[in-house]
């Protein structure tokens, strides 16, 4: 087959007319597998450590390290396969980093010390970091202009259900089975999933920039024909507007991230990536542990409590789903960032000795920024290019890594020195940032994304 079939241009024209299909429902389904487990596994630290902290002696500090080790990880993680992505395609970076995360979780579980789970932890967060931005390159890369940001988010809404089921098998388990179980059931399930993303097709916009254009169509035509109307949309990007899609075999340079053209989008969306996780991982991860040492709920209360968190992110975001293509991108996450500071400055103001008020106030807020963490994976492979889309997304994912390391150390250390109402208040500011940051975005909603970035 020759790569003079279709042009670059005719082929990203049929990919915005082509609807959804059980073509898309497939990939959706099985990338999104990936990212439950990738959820999963880097959540489940959150729900072991308040066995492990009686058990091994582990000090607030250390608690704080122990989680910031898995971030770390991730940051390095996100740098790697976001490069590899680039070279060698998005499906085969996401199966290895899965796999890698999977593994590293059945080590997690034959951990006999402190340090020995702060190494496997560091380790794992690479793979951790890896899958997530490279899966949101993927889902993001199949989607069309008209109505990308539901397809995209009713994927991401898997990521909240992750770490909302993995609070309740945690919940459900640790007290009961130990703590090693929440690992197991994290490293299993996911080489599965690791084999299944070998099957996947790779995405045609990745494969139109490298200039693998029949490679591209032959995807195309598999995706038109398993459309009931023959991969027409009659509300998809006219053909005519083809014309502005990049030609293929274009270069990727780290350092175009930082260009006239790019530094601004880059600064943007790296001041909301920091912002957004320090607020919702500092959170996530410390709250069990804070209702029970802090609070003098019990391991099961504190667990339970501690889930109510994820539970309030998946219904804001399936309203998110549902709003984001008519609201846009820009007023969402000013919206979320706004209200997240409001909700945590009062709790910390007032509130902070109030265990029904913490539970309360906490759970919405961390529900209302989740949402934007969610939305971020959306805009932010809509603002690069296919030539460094994954990079973009992975370096920009590092600020969330750096952030959810720092916050939690943070915390340990204000817990100690002045209490959980300074923790809040110092949440709240973060949300401040974020806010600041949010004014900026570029809108994005319903543009074709070779429209967006050039």
């Amino acid at each position: 087959m020759s790569d003079t079939r279709a042009s670059a241009p005719e082929l990203i024209a049929r990919l915005e007319r082509v609807p959804f299909s059980r073509w898309h429902l497939r990939a959706r389904l099985i990338m999104g597998s990936a990212t439950f487990f990738d959820a999963f596994d880097a959540l489940s630290l959150a729900f072991v450590l308040p066995a492990l902290v009686p058990l091994w002696g582990i000090s607030a500090v250390q608690i704080g390290w122990l989680i910031a080790a898995g971030y770390l990880g991730q940051f390095a993680g996100a740098l790697l396969f976001g490069a590899l992505a680039e070279r060698h395609g998005r499906v085969r970076s996401a199966a290895a980093a899965t796999a890698l995360m999977s593994v590293m979780s059945l080590a997690c579980a034959l951990a006999g010390n402190f340090q020995a789970l702060l190494t496997l932890r560091l380790v794992q967060g690479i793979g951790v970091g890896g899958e997530m931005p490279v899966a949101a390159v993927y889902i993001n890369e199949l989607s069309k202009a008209h109505g990308r940001g539901k397809f995209f988010l009713l994927y991401e809404m898997i990521f909240p259900i992750g770490l909302m089921v993995t609070g309740q098998i945690g919940a459900l388990v640790v007290p009961t089975l130990g703590w090693q179980v929440m690992f197991l059931i994290g490293g299993i399930p996911g080489l599965l999933v690791a084999g299944l993303l070998l099957r996947l097709r790779e995405s045609p916009r990745w494969l139109i920039s490298r200039g693998r254009l029949a490679e591209a169509e032959t995807i195309i035509r598999e995706i038109e024909a398993s459309s009931p109307t023959g991969g027409v949309d009659t509300a998809a990007v006219p053909a005519t507007t083809a014309a502005a899609a990049p030609a293929p075999l274009q270069r990727t340079r780290w350092t175009e991230l930082l260009s006239p053209f790019y530094r601004g989008r880059t600064a943007v969306v790296w001041t909301m990536w920091a912002s957004a996780y320090f607020i919702t991982n500092g959170l996530n991860n410390w709250m069990p542990t804070l209702y029970n040492r802090v609070y003098g709920l019990s391991l099961d209360q504190s667990l339970r409590a501690g889930t109510l968190t994820n539970v309030a992110q998946v219904v804001v975001l399936l309203g998110c789903a549902f709003a984001i293509d008519r609201l846009g991108r820009r007023r969402w996450l000013t919206a979320c960032f706004i209200a997240g500071a409001v909700l945590l400055a009062a709790l910390g103001s007032f509130a902070a000795d109030s265990v029904t008020a913490v539970i309360v106030l906490v759970t919405i807020s961390y529900g209302i920024v989740g949402s934007a963490n969610a939305v971020l994976y959306l805009y932010t492979p809509e603002i690069y290019p296919t030539r460094m889309r994954a990079i973009g997304t992975g370096a920009a994912t590092c600020w969330l890594r750096l952030a959810s390391a720092a916050g939690p150390l943070l915390v340990g250390y204000l817990v100690a020195a002045q209490g959980t109402g300074a923790v809040f208040l110092m949440f709240a500011a973060a949300g401040i940032i974020g806010a600041l940051a949010a004014t900026l975005t570029l809108e994005t909603r319903n543009r074709r994304l070779e429209d967006i970035a050039p």
